[in-house]
């Protein structure tokens, strides 16, 4: 009768549904509890075995699939539990000194050679228009304020005539390595070189503009062409014309972000326009034609008569121009009946003339309808 699978999530005190970090840590944990140089007990050295091999199955998809299946990858190979190598390969033997030392410790390479060049930042601005400069596009022109290249030392950083010679003390490297003993042995560390900065380079003759960086800070001119349609908050990419990088470097991009300032008429909705006209209550009781001053021109507006407060008046075509599009957005005026408040006898007179004759004479209750009855009632009519 064959054997039945070894439990590896329970060999690593892990879920069946742990991801690949949680696995991580578990084996890490165990490791640092069951290694022969920490714990020479017998017992823990056959434990640490075991979740070691436990941790190498689980780690590799294939092998985790065959488990989840209800099989032993292992005893396909004929391999025993535990058996094989105690750190279960490279990949083992690599998480066994991270379980100690984390990731960069002693058995971590170093990066190597760093350069001196550097790519830049990118550079913000921000800029504003007018609505009429958003929806129609303009050209201006915008003070940056950035690194740019050395002339001196074209981006080297040396003085003329010179260059940058190799590091006497990493010679050229960029990094130092030295020997440490633990309880596992020795141990080769790796770090940068401070004498260079990890650059395998110093400069024995600095420029004198730029003090080796390669950069200065110059104030420029730069024309922006903002396109037509373009909305607050949105932002236009100039590639390259950002912060020159250290050891003149290629620049980063500059980026011009839209702010766009109240108009005294008009607020916007992308493409879409809404202003509020007041109308008085005679002019929307018997209707009567406006002239609204648009974006564009003159338009003409006709008030019905019998319009009222809240009415919306529809104008197509006389928005703002659609970003990278040939259609426009829309105008839509809101009416607003303004009630006059300070009226003359004759004025009021009149007034009152007319409630008599539509019978509005709301000053007059009466059980029947009350107030709001008889205003409800002369709307009807």
């Amino acid at each position: 009768m064959a054997d039945a699978p070894r439990d590896y999530y329970g060999l690593l005190g892990v879920r069946k549904d742990a991801t690949a970090e949680e696995l991580k840590r578990a084996y890490r944990k165990l490791a640092r509890e069951l290694h022969p140089d920490v714990n020479p007990d017998p017992a823990a050295q056959d434990r640490f075995k075991a979740v070691t091999t436990a941790y190498e199955v689980l780690s590799d998809p294939e092998k985790r699939r065959v488990v989840d299946l209800g099989g032993d990858p292992l005893s396909q190979a004929g391999a025993a539990a535990g058996g094989g190598s105690p750190f279960g390969g490279f990949g083992g033997f690599g998480d066994v000194f991270e379980a100690f030392f984390g990731n960069g410790g002693p058995m971590a390479g170093g990066r190597g050679r760093r350069s001196r060049v550097r790519p830049g930042a990118d550079a913000l601005l921000q800029l504003s228009l007018t609505l009429e400069e958003a929806a129609f596009g303009v050209r201006r022109e915008v003070v940056v304020d950035t690194a740019i290249a050395c002339d001196k030392c074209h981006g080297n950083g040396c003085a003329p005539g010179t260059s940058p010679r190799t590091c006497p003390t990493c010679g050229g490297a960029g990094e130092i390595q030295s020997v440490q003993r633990s309880f596992l042995g020795q141990v080769m560390t790796t770090r940068a070189c401070s004498a260079c900065g990890g650059t395998g380079e110093q400069i024995a003759s600095p420029c004198s503009q730029c003090g080796a960086e390669g950069r200065v800070r110059a104030r420029r001119t730069k024309t922006v062409d903002v396109p037509a349609g373009i909305e607050n908050g949105m932002r236009i990419r100039l590639a390259g014309q950002g912060e020159v990088g250290p050891g003149g470097g290629p620049a980063g991009d500059l980026y011009i972000e839209i702010s766009e300032q109240p108009h005294e008429t008009f607020t916007r909705d992308g493409a879409d326009l809404h202003c509020t006209i007041g109308v008085p209550m005679t002019s929307a009781a018997l209707g009567s034609d406006l002239v609204l001053t648009t974006l564009d021109d003159e338009e003409k507006i006709e008030i019905r008569p019998g319009t009222q407060s809240g009415a919306v008046l529809h104008l197509r075509g006389k928005g703002v121009p659609k970003l990278r599009s040939t259609t426009r957005g829309d105008l839509y005026v809101h009416v607003e009946v303004r009630t006059p408040t300070r009226l003359d006898e004759e004025q009021e007179a009149l007034l009152r003339q007319l409630a008599e004759l539509r019978s509005e004479d709301v000053a007059v209750t009466s059980r029947a309808g009350g107030l709001f009855g008889k205003v409800r009632d002369a709307f009807r009519q």
